[in-house]
C-alpha cells in the first residue's frame, strides 16, 4: 500500500515543475554517488589483490619464528611432526641476515637469505626470475638470485658475470672494533646466477642463496636456523593449523600467518579502503539534501491529499510510511541506475582497458578491477541509510499535518 502511493506521486504530474526537476536531481545524484562508490571500490580492490598476489609470491602462508632473539630451535623430530600434520603441504627452514654486498667499486646493503632445497615447493619466487636461473649453488661455492633493484645498484648483470661478488656479514659472537670495523665481519665470495623481479619492497631489498652456506658463515648449529616457512593445502584451516604448530613448538615460538607477516601493510590498505569510502559517501550526502527539498515540495502539493487521507481514517505512522518510502524510491532508482552503470563502467575497463597506468614501470598497464559481494551490499547499506535520514524529516512534516477540510 505504501508503495503504490509512493509511486503515484513519483510519476504523477505536480503543479509546479521545480518538484519533477529536484526529484529527478536528487535520482541522478544517487546515480553518481552509487557508481562511484563501486566503480572506486572495485578498482581499489584490484590493486589490494594484485599487491596481496605479490606478497603472496615471497610469503608463505605460516612462518615460525623466535619470540625473541633472531634463531630457533628445531629438531627432526618436531620437523617430521609438522609436516605430517593434516593441512600442511611443505615446509622450508631458511636463514635472513644483514649484508654488504661490494662488486669493485659498487656496493650495496641487502637481506641475504639462505634458503634450502624445498624453498621452490613454499613459495613461487622461482617463477619470478627476468634473468638466468633459479640456482643458490652449495656451501662451498655459493651462488645468489638477485632482486632486480640490488642487481641495477651493484652494475652488473647477474646471468652474465664471471666474477664473483663480496658479501660481509657479522661474525657471530664478535664484538665491534671502532679501529678496524672490518675485523668482526667475515668476507666470502658470492656468485649471481640471476634476478628476480616481484616487487619493489623485495627487488630492492633480498638476494636469495642456499641455507648451508649461509649457516656456515653464521656459525650456526646444525639445529638452529631463523624461521620455518610453511606451505597449506589449497582448502586447509589456516587458524587450526597454526593453533597446532603452536601447541607443539611452545611459547618460545611465534607462528605467523600470511596477513600476520604483513600486517602494517593490509592494516594500512584496509584504512585506505575506508578513508576512501567516506570521501566518496559524501556524493550521497549531497543527494540526501536534494532529497530532502525533493520530499518536503512534496509534501506541500500534497497536503491535500495527506489531510483526505487522514480523514479517511489514515493514521500519522501511515502517512509517514507513505513518504519514507517515496524516499527509498527515489534512493533505489538511482542505486539500481548507478550499479548498472558502474557495472558496464567496469566491464568495458577490463575488456577495453579504457584507463591506463602511467609510466609503464608497473606489473601491469591499467587499471585493475574486482567485485566484491561486501562492497555492494556496504554500498546498498550506505544509500538505505542516507534514503532513510533524508526521508524521515520531510515524513515527520507530513504526518504532523492537521485535517482542516472545508465545505
Amino acid at each position: 500500500m505504501n508503495f503504490l502511493f509512493a509511486w503515484r506521486y513519483f510519476k504523477s504530474k505536480k503543479s509546479t515543475n521545480a518538484i519533477n526537476i529536484i526529484a529527478w536531481v536528487s535520482v541522478v545524484a544517487v546515480v553518481v554517488g552509487t557508481a562511484s562508490l563501486i566503480v572506486v571500490l572495485s578498482v581499489f580492490n584490484g590493486f589490494e589483490g594484485l599487491v596481496k598476489s605479490l606478497y603472496a609470491t615471497f610469503y608463505t602462508d605460516l612462518k615460525v619464528t623466535p619470540a625473541h632473539g633472531k634463531l630457533i630451535r628445531l629438531n627432526e623430530k618436531q620437523l617430521k611432526t609438522i609436516g605430517g600434520m593434516d593441512g600442511v603441504r611443505a615446509w622450508s627452514l631458511v636463514m635472513e641476515e644483514k649484508a654488504l654486498l661490494q662488486n669493485g667499486e659498487a656496493q650495496t646493503i641487502v637481506y641475504l637469505k639462505g634458503v634450502d632445497s624445498s624453498y621452490t615447493n613454499v613459495t613461487t619466487v622461482a617463477d619470478e626470475v627476468k634473468a638466468g636461473e633459479f640456482n643458490l649453488g652449495t656451501e662451498d661455492k655459493p651462488a645468489s638470485v638477485l632482486g632486480v633493484g640490488i642487481e641495477n645498484a651493484l652494475g652488473l648483470w647477474s646471468d652474465r658475470e664471471l666474477l664473483p661478488l663480496t658479501a660481509y656479514l657479522p661474525r657471530r659472537g664478535a664484538s665491534l672494533n671502532v679501529s678496524d670495523p672490518m675485523a668482526s665481519l667475515s668476507a666470502e665470495n658470492l656468485y649471481t646466477s640471476g634476478s628476480f623481479a616481484i616487487q619493489q619492497d623485495f627487488d630492492n631489498k633480498y638476494v636469495l642463496t642456499n641455507l648451508a652456506f649461509l649457516k656456515r658463515i653464521l656459525n650456526l648449529a646444525p639445529d638452529e636456523y631463523g624461521g620455518l616457512e610453511i606451505a597449506l593445502q589449497e582448502n586447509a584451516d589456516e587458524e587450526a593449523v597454526k593453533d597446532q604448530i603452536a601447541r607443539l613448538l611452545g611459547a618460545e615460538y611465534k607462528v605467523l600467518t600470511r596477513y600476520e607477516q604483513n600486517q602494517g601493510l593490509y592494516s594500512i590498505m584496509q584504512l585506505e579502503k575506508w578513508v576512501i569510502y567516506g570521501v566518496l559517501s559524501l556524493i550521497l550526502v549531497v543527494a540526501a539534501f536534494t532529497m530532502i527539498g525533493s520530499l518536503t515540495m512534496l509534501v506541500l502539493e500534497k497536503q491535500k491529499d495527506i489531510q483526505v487521507l487522514k480523514a479517511m481514517g489514515a493514521s500519522n505512522g501511515r502517512i509517514q510510511s507513505i513518504f519514507i518510502t517515496e524516499g527509498f524510491l527515489l534512493a533505489g532508482i538511482g542505486a539500481i541506475a548507478g550499479t548498472l552503470l558502474a557495472l558496464l563502467i567496469c566491464w568495458a575497463q577490463v575488456k577495453y582497458k579504457l584507463v591506463m597506468l602511467q609510466g609503464g614501470s608497473f606489473v601491469i598497464d591499467y587499471y585493475p578491477v574486482k567485485f566484491l559481494a561486501r562492497d555492494f551490499l556496504l554500498v546498498l547499506g550506505t544509500v538505505i541509510l542516507v534514503a532513510f535520514l533524508a526521508a524521515w524529516f520531510p515524513a515527520r512534516k507530513a504526518a504532523g499535518e492537521r485535517v482542516e477540510l472545508k465545505s
